[in-house]
């Protein structure tokens, strides 16, 4: 069975017990990549049967999950006798006989049978049955989250450490409190869908009043005494291991049970080691051969290695293998030019240090820069308005983006406008907020990658080693398009897009030249332009026809948004009749309003595209 491997779709058989419900079978079918319609009466493209009973005794454990359609108690009757244990029975899903209902049967959340009914619910237009008390009440499914973000769950060492005992207590709503040590797309899962009964605590464990709780839930990396409260720890992989080895060190066993418990008393749990790294030329040691059964390695060359400052060079590891550190090294090249949690600890013929990648402690500051799209306020993408919410600082660049995206900041945060501060005063800001240890969203407008002002800022993260990342944002290029309700690709007439700008006081590289580019005959969509129009419509008009469409999109998605149709003869006329200065955009290009030619995907040689 494979249906916790996301690599591969799950493998379903689709039990026909009405015949009348051969439709809802082939839609199911069509849906499910890797399934089969069972029938005890022949019928095309189906698996026919004699005994749905004798099927089943044989097949209940090749099949990731089993799609019964008609009535529930055939269904209960035929599975009967085959289940044995939630953690290995497939996933029973039963749909009445007119698709009204899709009732989740065995294997509830574990095997994905609730997950599959609300899927099948939605494909036919059903009500979902669902009687897992977690799912009906909106709680989370404790003995699965971890799978669902690669967390390994860790039941707490006390009289109620085991999961059915802790999952009892957390459906019961007792207060509960959620410790949050990390950040990664689960920890956000849980801030954004946390139960009423949950408190949610950043910072240091030990500030945490357990006296309040009658459960708590960690996801951290670090053992931590939760005395007797009974506690569940969700372990993310997010250690990396740098590992040195003198040759052929040994005994084998007692250097690996070394490291590790080196790591346990230093409260780093092992399940949250992500790589074991070290220098290429241990590749063959029997100590990295073992660690290999559990561990995934990374190796890296000592040219690698020797560019990494690390705290304890040492002359005697560089006479021997050509850099200073191995394991400190490795450590600080795994974790992405992390920080090192663990400087180099030295055992009897090895060494091990530990790091971690830049942004995932939560005490340590972050900044994530933001497109916030093209203007309209529902534009922003939904990840850009999440970090939006959960930002201690939002600077935002206050003459190109309309501040009611900030409207949703938490009560608290800090939101400032760029307009009138310089890049030193922006970065003075954003490092006091980072040194705290806050979230900082920095907001530019439309997606920052595209003529933003964010290559300074990035270089200046780099320097002072900060934890960034970038959330993508629409184009205003993109917003042109569907404002001129145009496909800017026409197939045999235009398959490509330029997006760049006129030469103004920022220089063009000769070879970017617009008269140039123009040759193509592309869709053009220049940038910041609108103030040398006359010198943009000159270079164009060495290329394209005078009769070419043009667009000049003023304040895209804005509420004064203003578009002026015409020809390429007129571009600079348009513009300074209508005095357009900033923010605009000129799309110029015969896929402007083109309702020509067909889309090749409806074309059809391409019609099995859409067959199973």
């Amino acid at each position: 069975m494979n249906k916790n491997n996301e690599s591969h779709p799950m493998k379903v058989a689709i039990i026909l017990i009405s015949e009348s419900s051969l439709p809802i079978a082939r839609t199911l079918s069509n849906e499910f990549l890797d399934s089969e319609i069972i029938t005890t009466t022949l019928a095309p493209d189906c698996t026919y049967v004699s005994f749905y009973e004798e099927f089943m005794a044989l097949s209940f454990h090749r099949y990731d999950a089993f799609i019964f359609i008609g009535a529930m108690g055939i269904c209960v009757r035929t599975i009967a006798p085959h289940v044995k244990d939630k953690h290995t029975d497939p996933a029973v899903i039963c749909v009445d006989s007119t698709g009204r209902y899709a009732v989740s049967v065995l294997s509830g959340h574990i095997g994905k049978a609730n997950e599959m009914t609300e899927n099948i619910a939605h494909i036919l237009g059903a009500e979902p049955v669902i009687t897992t008390q977690s799912d009906r009440t909106g709680l989370w499914a404790l003995d699965t989250l971890g799978d669902k973000f690669d967390w390994t769950a860790i039941p707490g060492e006390t009289e109620y450490g085991m999961m059915n005992n802790i999952i009892s207590l957390f459906v019961k709503k007792v207060p509960t409190a959620l410790f949050l040590e990390v950040r990664d797309q689960g920890t956000e899962y849980l801030e954004k869908t946390c139960p009423p009964h949950v408190d949610i605590h950043y910072g240091l464990f030990r500030d945490v009043d357990l006296s309040r709780y009658q459960l708590v839930i960690l996801v951290t990396p670090f053992l931590h005494n939760t005395h007797d409260t009974p506690a569940l720890f969700y372990v993310p992989k997010v250690l990396h291991v740098g590992v040195g080895l003198a040759h052929q060190a040994g005994p084998v066993h007692d250097i690996v049970e070394n490291i590790l418990g080196t790591m346990i008393n230093s409260t780093f749990m092992p399940r949250a080691v992500k790589y074991i790294a070290t220098i290429n030329e241990k590749r063959n040691e029997p100590v990295i051969k073992e660690l290999e059964r559990a561990y995934q390695i990374r190796y890296y060359s000592a040219e690698e290695l020797k560019e990494i400052s690390v705290p304890n060079p040492s002359p005697v590891v560089e006479k021997h293998m050509g850099t200073p550190s191995v394991s400190e090294a490795a450590a600080f090249l795994s974790a992405n030019g992390g920080k090192l949690l663990l400087d180099k600890q030295k055992g009897g013929n090895y060494t091990m240090a530990i790091a971690i990648e830049e942004g995932v402690l939560r005490y340590y500051g972050h900044i994530e820069i933001v497109g916030a799209g093209p203007g309209d306020p529902d534009l922003i993408s939904v990840r850009g308005r999440q970090m939006l919410e959960k930002a201690d600082l939002i600077l935002y660049a206050g003459s190109l983006v309309p501040r009611e995206l900030t409207f949703c900041a938490k009560p608290g945060a800090t939101v400032r406008s760029s307009a009138s501060m310089d890049l030193e005063e922006q970065f003075a800001l954003m490092k006091k907020f980072y040194d705290e240890g806050k979230f900082i969203v920095r907001l530019h407008t439309g997606d920052p990658c595209i003529y933003g002002a964010i290559q300074e800022q990035m270089n200046y993260f780099d320097q002072h080693h900060m934890s960034y990342h970038i959330t993508p944002g629409i184009s205003s290029f993109q917003a042109a398009a569907a404002a001129l309700k145009s496909q800017f690709t026409i197939p045999e007439k235009v398959q490509s897009i330029i997006l760049t700008r006129g030469e103004g006081r920022t220089p063009m590289p000769e070879r970017e030249q617009l008269h140039l580019l123009a040759r193509s005959q592309s869709t053009m969509c220049i940038f910041l332009s609108a103030g040398i129009a006359e010198q943009v419509q000159e270079e164009l008009l060495q290329e394209y026809p005078e009769t070419t469409p043009v667009a000049v999109c003023y304040h895209l998605t804005w509420k004064d948004e203003r578009i002026y149709r015409g020809e390429l003869k007129d571009l600079a006329k348009i513009v300074k009749e209508n005095n357009l200065t900033l923010t605009t955009m000129i799309v110029v290009g015969e896929a402007i309003d083109n309702r020509e030619g067909l889309s090749r995907l409806y074309a059809h040689e391409f019609k099995h595209l859409f067959r199973r």
